[in-house]
């Protein structure tokens, strides 16, 4: 056992690990329950390491003893990794490293193990239990039980959309601890979701010899245990004596339980988060809970770590005036000693067609592929660059691929269409579109075509053979001439025919009306199709490419280690850092989403708090320089720059204050060189101190308001209809504002 002084003194010359005066004070205060809220590029994970080590090497404890959890398997890896390179002496006993879903499996296994009960893990297609026995039973795995269920009450197969929405709202309920008869508190846009989510359960607890368990129930499963067996509790209670817990922003209710239990006895938990970068509401976070910490451990210290070692004064300004705009947040202020570089850039592009090849133009030529990364809300903005980086011939590594763009049912319908103009003879092909072009093909119609086929043309058989309406009859003759016309066509001119001559627009217009599907969504998709098939002169051609690009993009993970671009939707991208960072895509409807804008109207709570918090992620993952994209149409629709870009650009260069001039009471004249006559308001606010943000004002001309910022003599407030800028002085002098 060491001194404290001697422990930081060493570590310095040992590993030269030299910590500030915050994060001293982070590792030293080991008693009791500490909520260290860490700033992006703050030396957390460091922090964390070395409080550690310094409950080991200076206060004796042993490592057994230390519990740290962390949300990510990824983040519990470097944590180990890191600790064997700050203390290779202590290699040989090392503190228990994990995620909490792997202590809760532990907790579980013993629960069961106690009660003889016999269970099944569900999410893998392996035939070999997480329990570590092999099963005779037949394979059975959750996206199986739930696409069952689904068609059972449906009567309709479940999409890839669908099971992903599916799944994320099973997985809310469980983490949000949402009994049953409250299920209505969870929002799911899939058919009769409740319906589904309860049969689930049931069949997970009786559809089977052996009970299944899922990741979320381990969880539940693991609260209710340490709940009510008092023995496998104080069991775990005696374990350890020590508990840490990383990237406590992202945990769930259910998770921030488990660990409440395990403390009870000593209170010795250390919470390292960050509420400001608190982004996965949709998977049940509770970043309230930081904000609650002192309800729940009333004699809990608070530190804050605000210095930025990672990023330059122009980016880390801008980041930290811009996450002021919320309200529900610790206020802290990130500040870098850090040399200046350039200011954070800004540009809008004509349209969304260039955005894909401007950004390869911009990074073409960059010294260390690694330092870049290229970042987006949603992982369709990948595909076009994907498309524009393998086209250039840059490497790139995608973090978070969805391979389930290439085999989207809209993709399917394009390759099926073209199939047909090399063989009109297959009903199986018409069958999967028929209902998708202007033919009017009903059910029936189809299923007689299909007993009639003998080697003829679909649509030949369809008009000489099968029952039609008058109507149909010169569509149909139109439809085969059209395939018949495309018949060696270029892919991009096929696909705009499809679209148009065919109906296929329209058929996607009145499936979103009836199933509910987004139309920007779909029609996205076929967009992206026309940019990967404009050079191409085949449509073999096209369809080659779409395999290549797939393979491609599950390739790319191999490129992690090696000198790749880095592509990763915005919530991918927190932990890492890059010297360029281009941010994609910054439009209404993208970010802030159409989502978020709703809950801004509904006046729900958070409104649009989170995605702030993710804009603000995906700003501080950049080093030395960050430039921020838009554009002005899209689709051949305009569209808006988001709000968050210009509260960038306003950060960085202020619109000058507006002066509201006040107009003298009626019939009195005042002179040039006169102050105007301003009414007497007893409730004014006249003291600057009284201003600051997340306040609600009055203002005498806009009406009611919230505080966004202060900065010098300027207050920006966001009202109703718009956020202005005003000046603090005239505002004070002039009696305009008062508290609301």
């Amino acid at each position: 056992m060491t001194s404290q002084t001697d422990f930081f003194t060493r570590k310095k010359t040992e590993i030269n690990v030299a910590l500030n005066e915050v994060q001293q004070q982070a590792a030293m205060t080991t008693e009791g329950a500490l909520l260290l809220l860490a700033s992006p590029g703050s030396g957390k994970t460091t922090t964390l390491i070395m409080r550690i080590g310094y409950l080991i090497e200076a206060m004796g404890v042993r490592s057994s003893r230390i519990k740290a959890v962390t949300f990510s398997r990824a983040s519990a890896l470097d944590m180990k990794e890191r600790f064997n390179r700050f203390f290779p002496s202590l290699s040989h006993e090392k503190p228990d490293f994990s995620t909490i879903h792997s202590l809760a499996f532990e907790v579980v296994r013993e629960h069961f193990q106690s009660r003889n009960l016999s269970y099944r893990m569900i999410e893998s297609n392996s035939e070999a239990d997480n329990d570590g026995s092999y099963s005779s039973e037949p394979p059975i795995n959750k996206t199986r039980i739930l696409r069952d269920i689904y068609k059972r009450i449906n009567g309709d197969n479940v999409t890839d959309d669908q099971m992903e929405e599916l799944t994320g709202y099973i997985s809310f309920i469980k983490n949000k601890l949402i009994p049953m008869d409250r299920l209505s508190e969870a929002k799911c846009d899939v058919p009769k979701a409740e319906s589904i989510f309860k049969e689930y359960e049931s069949f997970k607890q009786s559809g089977t010899p052996r009970l299944l368990v899922d990741f979320d129930d381990m969880l539940t499963i693991a609260n209710e245990a340490l709940a009510e067996d008092p023995v496998l509790l104080g069991k775990y209670q005696k374990r350890y004596d020590y508990v840490m817990t990383d990237e406590s922003q992202d945990t769930s209710l259910v998770q921030h339980a488990i660990i409440e239990k395990l403390v009870r006895k000593h209170g010795n938990l250390c919470v390292v988060a960050d509420d400001d970068q608190s982004i996965y509401a949709w998977r049940a976070a509770e970043p309230q809970y930081l904000l609650d910490f002192k309800q729940v451990y009333p004699n809990a210290a608070i530190l804050k770590m605000e210095q930025n070692y990672r990023s330059s004064p122009n980016i880390v300004d801008a980041a930290n005036r811009f996450i002021k705009r919320n309200r529900n947040r610790y206020d802290k202020n990130m500040f870098t000693l850090n040399p200046k570089h350039s200011p954070v850039a800004i540009t809008e592009l004509p349209d969304y067609r260039v955005q894909a090849n401007y950004v390869v133009e911009k990074i073409k030529d960059a010294a260390d592929y690694n330092e870049v990364a290229v970042l987006y809300r949603n992982n369709s903005s990948s595909i076009m660059l994907m498309n524009a980086l393998e086209r250039a011939g840059i490497p790139f590594y995608m973090k978070d691929g969805d391979n389930r763009f290439f085999s989207h049912w809209v993709v399917e319908d394009m390759l099926n269409f073209m199939r047909l103009t090399f063989n009109d003879k297959r009903p199986d092909i018409l069958e999967k579109i028929h209902t998708k072009f202007n033919g009017y093909i009903t059910k029936q119609q189809m299923a007689a075509l299909t007993e009639l086929s003998a080697g003829e043309s679909v649509f030949d058989t369809l008009l000489q053979k099968v029952a039609l309406q008058e109507y149909q009859i010169k569509q149909l003759q139109n439809a085969q001439e059209t395939i018949v016309l495309m018949q060696g066509a270029r892919p991009l001119q096929a696909i705009r025919t499809i679209r148009d001559k065919l109906g296929y627009d329209k058929a996607i217009e009145k499936m979103c009306e009836r199933l509910g599907f987004r139309k920007d969504y779909l029609v996205g998709i076929l967009n992206t199709l026309e940019e990967i098939a404009e050079p191409l002169d085949t449509m073999e051609d096209f369809a080659k490419r779409l395999k290549f690009l797939e393979k491609n993009m599950k390739e790319s993970k191999f490129n992690k280690n090696g000198s790749a671009i880095t592509l990763s939707t915005l919530h991918s991208s927190k932990g890492l850092e890059f010297s360029s960072v281009y941010m994609i895509d910054l439009v209404e409807g993208v970010i802030p989403s159409n989502d978020d804008n709703k809950k801004l109207e509904n006046d729900q709570p958070g409104d649009m708090e989170e995605a702030v918090r993710l804009f603000y992620v995906g700003m501080t993952r950049a080093k030395q320089r960050l430039e921020l994209l838009s554009y002005k149409k899209k689709d051949g629709e305009p569209v808006q720059t988001s709000r968050f870009v210009t509260a960038i650009r306003d950060i960085q260069d202020p619109p000058k204050a507006e002066k509201i001039p006040i107009k003298p009471p009626e019939g009195k004249k005042t002179r040039r060189d006169a102050k105007p006559s301003v009414p007497y308001n007893p409730n004014a606010i006249k003291d600057i101190d009284k201003l600051e943000a997340g306040k609600r004002v009055q203002h005498r001309v806009f009406g009611g308001g919230e505080i966004v910022l202060l900065d010098g003599d300027s207050v920006e407030i966001r009202f109703p209809s718009e956020t202005k800028r005003l000046s603090v002085n005239i505002c004070l002098e002039m009696g305009l504002l008062e508290p609301l």
